[in-house]
């Protein structure tokens, strides 16, 4: 699956949508990022590591890289 579809999928799944992560984002960073913006940017797989580190952090994730 691809990141889209993934980190889509885990944000609804933790009861949150789109635009209440992006307007959590914006809060955290003072920014005033639109829901389209952040959703095209996901859809060309432009996000950051650093962003999809946070998305994961406020619901409650890490990323572990183990061998």
């Amino acid at each position: 699956m691809a990141l889209k579809e993934d980190l889509k999928s885990v944000i609804i799944k933790n009861g949150w949508t789109i635009t209440a992560m992006v307007h959590e984002l914006n809060k955290r960073h003072g920014k005033n990022t639109t829901v389209q913006n952040f959703s095209s940017r996901l859809s060309r797989g432009n996000l950051k590591y650093t962003e999809v580190e946070e998305i994961l952090e406020i619901l409650g994730y890490e990323i572990k890289w183990t061998k």
